[in-house]
């Protein structure tokens, strides 16, 4: 996959919404300044990542929570989470709100509500840029020894377990990881050989690898991505609201083009 067609899946949702959508926009609900504790993981870029020039935490997230916490009148307070305690930690009330390109799926829901959708992306192979010996997931699969980071619970880790291998979550070609960012070190150090992400992400890491990394083959999936609130949260509708006034006014559709066009490493 390459950038273009990445940006094409990035604003889908933006630009569908935007079709026919009036600008003149009804008053969003204000939350009167209150503290928003978020939790993310910092390991997605374009998405949300810290810049190794200038060591802060950037990304199309930021930017968007940014935007609505502008409009609906609320102020972000960050923290940091690995994947694997993100949601229960949001599900247990520690935090208001999880980014880190969610998938929206319906276990989850079991869990943690989600807001509507603000990206849709695709799941990709992200191997190293000299790889020769598969080409996609059928040549994978019949890889002899090949190794596929993954982190449990993950759409990644399912994906690899259920549509690139033979179905079995215990099969000892995936090698599991804690972080999404241990996996991408792994791949360039040849301890493993594959890894699967949505395509935002792995945009992102390709652009930043210098040749190091490439995507194969053909995307395996379509994913939503959502952001997550404790179940009940009184978050939901005014952030889903403000998503809708983002995405009908054009503001999405741009962040997608600073990151995923415009950006490059150290600007």
């Amino acid at each position: 996959m390459n950038r273009r067609q990445t940006l094409r899946l990035a604003l889908a949702l933006p630009l569908a919404a935007m079709a026919g959508a009036a600008f003149a926009q009804a008053p969003l609900p204000d939350l009167g300044g209150r503290e928003v504790r978020i939790v993310t993981e910092n390991a997605y870029p374009p998405l949300q990542f810290v810049d190794p020039s200038s060591g802060q935490a950037i990304g199309w997230e930021y930017d968007a929570v940014a935007e609505l916490a502008r409009r609906l009148n609320f102020r972000p307070a960050y923290g940091n989470s690995s994947w694997d305690a993100m949601i229960g930690a949001v599900s247990a009330g520690q935090f208001d709100m999880g980014m880190t390109g969610i998938t929206i799926r319906d276990d989850r829901r079991e869990k943690v509500d989600f807001s509507d959708p603000y990206m849709r992306s695709q799941m990709v192979m992200l191997v190293r840029g000299d790889e020769t010996r598969f080409q996609d997931a059928a040549s994978f699969k019949a890889f002899e020894g090949g190794l596929v980071g993954a982190q449990a619970g993950t759409t990644p880790f399912y994906t690899a377990v259920y549509e690139v291998l033979d179905g079995n979550e215990q099969n000892p070609r995936i090698k599991l990881f804690e972080t999404f960012g241990a996996q991408v070190q792994a791949l360039r150090s040849g301890d493993v050989d594959l890894v699967l992400t949505d395509g935002t992400a792995g945009e992102g890491y390709v652009r930043m690898s210098d040749g190091a990394l490439k995507v194969v083959g053909q995307p395996l999936g379509t994913e939503d991505f959502g952001f997550t609130f404790p179940k009940g949260s009184d978050l939901v509708a005014p952030l889903n609201a403000g998503i809708a006034a983002l995405k009908s006014d054009g503001t999405l559709a741009a962040l997608t083009k600073k990151w995923f066009l415009d950006y490059k490493l150290g600007q």
